[in-house]
């Protein structure tokens, strides 16, 4: 979902019928067109030797909640040199900024893997309100987590200086809208530029070999 609307398309038997079209037989993405070069590298978090991979999403986006099983699915295979995070952006939706402490909290919890993906389901098809802080932290016990642990995180400095630095590396990498991957802090692609959620999948495989190239 974008701060401009365009059109996705993403699933696994999209990635399939890409993987299957042999290499040689696929155009190279161009910069400008698939992808766009960021004017200004962003730094990374990622260790020496390592290409990072940035996807920001948000919780409230439903093409983020579609995106989510192809995109899982292609971190699993990526080659090892893949450095992969998520950042939480500021918009799209309501109560962005708790959905933010949200994703943050479970990171900080060591929960992320397991309830990241309950989150997406408790919005998008359990319709459950996650608007508010007293609706998170009520869905947060619902769900199994410690109350008093998530509370505690959720309200913390920690938690809240991370939700205001995705803040700042969404302005950083010029987001336009979600879901968006960022490569190596140099290239920058979205359904728009790529043309469907599969495509860009495509893109991020060829700029993590550029990236290794140097």
């Amino acid at each position: 979902m974008k701060r401009r609307d365009f059109s996705l398309a993403a699933t696994s038997i999209g990635l399939l019928s890409l993987a299957a079209v042999p290499a040689h037989a696929q155009r190279a993405p161009k910069a400008g067109t698939d992808f766009l070069v960021l004017d200004k590298r962003v730094p990374v978090d990622a260790p020496a030797g390592k290409v990072e991979v940035v996807e920001f999403f948000s919780y409230n986006c439903p093409h983020c909640n579609d995106f989510e099983p192809s995109l899982e699915a292609w971190v699993k295979a990526a080659p090892k040199e893949v450095a992969f995070r998520r950042i939480p952006v500021p918009f799209v939706g309501n109560d962005v900024e708790a959905k933010q402490r949200l994703y943050f909290t479970l990171e900080a919890m060591g929960k992320l893997d397991e309830y990241h993906p309950k989150v997406f389901a408790a919005i998008h098809a359990q319709r459950q309100n996650l608007n508010g802080d007293a609706n998170i932290q009520a869905w947060a016990e619902r769900a199994g987590l410690d109350g008093a642990k998530f509370k505690e995180t959720f309200a913390s400095f920690g938690v809240a200086s991370k939700a205001r630095r995705a803040a700042q590396q969404t302005e950083a990498y010029k987001v336009a809208g979600v879901p968006a991957l960022a490569v190596a802090g140099r290239w920058y692609v979205d359904g728009e530029t790529a043309g469907s959620m599969s495509k860009v999948l495509q893109v991020a495989t060829f700029l993590i070999g550029e990236a290794k190239k140097g």
